[in-house]
């Protein structure tokens, strides 16, 4: 890929990245608000300013190199996560779940608000080729960000949920793997675990769910 195409492509992913991680992080601090847990409130997280969220290394740098040294054929980062005190939750386990769900669940959200985005697009007849890939871009960043963060092993988010849902000892156990979880991920995302066993087939069943909710639209837009 030459750089004219790296350069356009980047600009592609850039809005649709900035919102996916902006919002993501600013749900887990307003749910967490919302249960009892002021932390991220008091440290300006709840906000959908997207500076306050973009880790230098981790939602630029890394990203941007894997771009790069890949040809876009591989993509990982992350933003700095947001702070939640959970002994302030009022019912810790139980709010824990909501708490991590929530980043996810919005992700899955702006999925839909894209794929209806590029439908109007569609139906009104834009044929410009950036602002097209950019709705789709933003569907498949969400989905990407609302499969890869269920995956069930904190500290993502599905970590916590299953954490949540677990039996206190099992769930201190799996705590127990939280300081290596990260470095867990990353091996088995090399390894193509990951993609293959869960993002693969979690991405599958969202792009089958949006495509039944645009039925629709579509319908209506298209003909």
């Amino acid at each position: 890929m030459d750089a004219s195409n790296l350069i356009q492509s980047i600009l592609i992913y850039a809005l649709p990245v900035l919102f996916a991680i902006t919002v993501h992080e600013a749900a887990h601090g307003y749910v967490a608000r919302h249960f009892g847990d002021n932390t991220a409130l008091m440290m300006g997280r709840i906000t959908l300013n997207p500076i306050k969220h973009i880790d230098p290394i981790g939602t630029i740098l890394m990203p941007l190199l894997l771009y790069f040294s890949t040809s876009g054929a591989f993509l990982f980062g992350y933003a700095k996560p947001v702070p939640v005190n959970f002994s302030n939750l009022r019912n810790p386990k139980r709010d824990m779940i909501w708490v991590a769900l929530a980043g996810p669940m919005v992700n899955f959200i702006m999925a839909i608000l894209w794929a209806v985005l590029l439908l109007l697009l569609l139906g009104f007849g834009v044929n410009e080729r950036f602002f097209l890939a950019m709705a789709k871009a933003g569907v498949s960043v969400n989905l990407v960000m609302w499969a890869f963060n269920l995956f069930p092993l904190p500290p993502l988010d599905g970590g916590r949920v299953l954490t949540g849902l677990l039996p206190w000892k099992q769930a201190h156990w799996l705590t127990r793997l939280e300081p290596y979880g990260f470095f867990i991920v990353m091996g088995l995302v090399l390894m193509g675990v990951v993609s293959t066993l869960w993002l693969q087939p979690l991405m599958s069943v969202g792009y089958s769910i949006i495509n039944v909710l645009m039925i629709p639209l579509r319908a209506l837009l298209l003909g």
